[in-house]
């Protein structure tokens, strides 16, 4: 859908997941025919507008994708606008400048004291970003989450080598995530993971199609298996891809 003029030009795509070689990219795999219609050149920047908007780099489509209408991001450009994997997306060409500076802030008091911003930089640079986004930063084998609470000049930017970088101390409060885990967090439980979205995403996010067909959708599913093989995990990626509450309790409670 193109609107009317004086805009910018604007489309809806399908979202779907990124490939594995793209995570942590800013990649966004676009559809031929919309990067035609945006006036989109690999490397251009794109706005994807959700619940929330963020920023990517625009890719080629893969072949095979090629025409089906989707626009193929990782769980933390997803989680960054606000969607799951099947929502549909506004995408946009997005203009933006060399920041001069933008502030960050964790979600939990940092487990060590030091200077993050030359780890910020390096993950970032050559990168966009906006307010509001999150991103995850390694740091002694753990992944750090911190959100990015301004940027001057506003709206995208671009992070250089001259940019100055400034991590808060102190935490910012989480809205409705939980850990940012997402699908792409989970490997090698493909076949019981889709499995799981079958049965959990369809009834909590097309519940129409169930009184549609007279039947009842299921109401809860129970992961069986030893410690650590990763049933949390995979509860807390179908929560936070599906904006579902989401409430942990041990066995001992």
């Amino acid at each position: 859908m193109i609107p009317s003029r004086g805009r910018r030009p604007e489309i809806q795509l399908r979202v779907a997941e990124a490939r594995q070689r793209d995570i942590g990219r800013k990649i966004a795999r676009v559809d031929s025919r919309a990067m035609r219609e945006l006036g989109l050149s690999p490397g251009d920047l794109i706005e994807i507008i959700g619940k929330k908007s963020t920023v990517a780099i625009v890719w080629p489509p893969y072949k095979e994708d090629d025409g089906m209408g989707l626009i193929r991001i990782d769980g933390e450009i997803r989680r960054n606008a606000g969607v799951s994997v099947g929502d549909h997306v506004t995408v946009r060409k997005a203009r933006a400048e060399p920041a001069k500076k933008i502030v960050l802030a964790p979600y939990e008091a940092l487990p060590f004291v030091g200077d993050l911003s030359r780890i910020v930089r390096s993950q970032l640079l050559n990168l966009p970003v906006m307010k509001g986004d999150v991103i995850v930063i390694p740091v002694l084998g753990m992944g750090i989450e911190l959100k990015v609470t301004s940027t001057s000049p506003s709206n995208v930017v671009i992070v250089t080598e001259n940019t100055l970088i400034e991590v808060s101390s102190t935490p910012v409060k989480r809205v409705e995530e939980v850990g940012g885990v997402t699908y792409e967090d989970i490997g090698g439980l493909h076949e019981e993971l889709q499995r799981i979205r079958e049965m959990v995403e369809l009834p909590l996010k097309h519940p129409e199609l169930f009184r549609h067909l007279g039947i009842e959708p299921p109401k809860g599913v129970i992961l069986w298996g030893p410690p650590g093989c990763g049933k949390t995990l995979i509860a807390k990626a179908i929560a936070n891809e599906t904006g579902a509450h989401f409430i942990s309790i041990n066995g001992p409670e």
